[in-house]
């Protein structure tokens, strides 16, 4: 019993120093990365914006007369053209006030008329002191009269005539009209405060309003001042429209007003910029995002996204050295553009930054790069 059991414990003595005998590990393989060159350059900083579209021209169409309202002679809702016809109130009431102001003008044009006949004639009897200056005098103060009884019987009769053309309703511009707020046989006009008939939306062009905060206003500020960020000349940015789905119009705008003074319950400049709207694809009040293009980041370090890690201590990327050896370098980056943060400290241009790979390296490793990476292009 003795012998087997020496003989156990000989050999679990060999085992374990045969085992301590061999290799523990195999040499590490190097690992390969991809990396890219800092290299200085001009890169857009496209602002945007949360927007909502508005009518460049909106018309409330009132009642500018007192009568029913005898036909609503549009499509509610549908698109109406400068001329159309919208509404029609009762005109019978205007007809017969400008026939009576026309009766009126016959009858003091002939009483003008006969006045002025009297002048003829009295006239040459003065002149042969045949009749009295006086005489002379009555008959030319009749005439005088009765031209200016002519003139106010002229302007009643235009009155009139206004008035009958305020019963025919017609759209001014060609926009978007609102649904009818009276309908037929509503007593309208300014006499019972229901002046408001609808209301109509120029389509094109079309105004998007947005909002800069104050912060972004005081940042871009110091951004300018320091050259870290440039805008263009006379502000003048295009402006493109992105759609609730993703989708941008095909026509950029352009930014023509800016409010000077700031909202106050909001801390807020207002912006407006017009874009064309020839096919109606934007209507008044849509949500949409306003990008601004125009600005850029001069002379800027960029780096690819997914070569910035986020840290304890912040962010941080991994460079290269002259031997090929990993290097942990903070950065700071406020901006972005696509998928390239700006690194605005931490970086300088010449620096080899890891892109591809940044998972498997640490600090002190030597790496090998892969021969075939080429830098993305923007």
């Amino acid at each position: 019993m003795n012998t087997i059991k020496y003989y156990y414990v000989y050999a679990l003595l060999m085992f374990i120093l045969t085992g301590c005998h061999e290799s523990p590990t195999k040499p590490n393989m190097e690992v390969e990365v991809a990396t890219t060159i800092v290299e200085q350059k001009d890169i857009p900083a496209i602002l945007e914006y949360v927007g909502v579209a508005s009518s460049s021209r909106l018309v409330e169409i009132r009642a500018r007369v007192d009568g029913y309202l005898q036909k609503i002679a549009y499509d509610e809702g549908a698109l109406v053209h400068e001329g159309d016809l919208l509404f029609l109130i009762d005109p019978k009431p205007f007809e017969a006030v400008l026939a009576q102001a026309r009766g009126l003008r016959n009858q003091q044009e002939a009483l003008l008329w006969q006045t002025q006949r009297a002048v003829e004639r009295i006239k040459p009897l003065y002149e042969k002191d045949a009749a009295s200056l006086k005489d002379l005098d009555n008959a030319t103060a009749a005439a005088l009269s009765a031209q200016a009884m002519v003139d106010s019987a002229q302007a009643s009769e235009l009155a009139a005539e206004i008035n009958l053309g305020y019963t025919k309703v017609y759209s001014p511009l060609t926009g978007i009209s609102d649904p009818a707020k009276y309908r037929e046989g509503a007593l309208v006009g300014p006499t019972y405060q229901q002046t408001l008939l609808t209301t109509i939306y120029a389509m094109d062009p079309i105004w998007i309003d947005f909002s800069i905060s104050e912060g972004d206003l005081l940042k871009f500020r110091k951004q300018e001042r320091s050259g870290i960020l440039a805008f263009p000349k006379d502000m003048d940015f295009d402006v493109e429209i992105v759609l609730s789905d993703g989708t941008s119009l095909p026509n950029y705008g352009k930014v023509d007003f800016a409010n000077p003074t700031l909202q106050q319950n909001t801390g807020s400049m207002i912006v407006r910029a017009t874009v064309s709207n020839t096919d109606s694809i934007l209507r008044p009040g849509q949500f949409l995002r306003a990008r601004l293009h125009g600005a850029i980041y001069p002379k800027a370090l960029a780096v690819p996204q997914r070569a910035v890690m986020q840290g304890k201590s912040g962010l941080f990327v991994y460079v290269l050295n002259a031997e090929d050896q990993v290097e942990m370098r903070s950065v700071v980056s406020e901006e972005w553009y696509n998928d390239l943060w700006i690194i605005s400290s931490g970086l300088k241009p010449g620096d080899e930054v890891v892109v591809d790979g940044v998972n498997k390296v640490f600090p002190g490793m030597k790496v090998k790069k892969q021969s075939n990476y080429s830098p993305q292009r923007h």
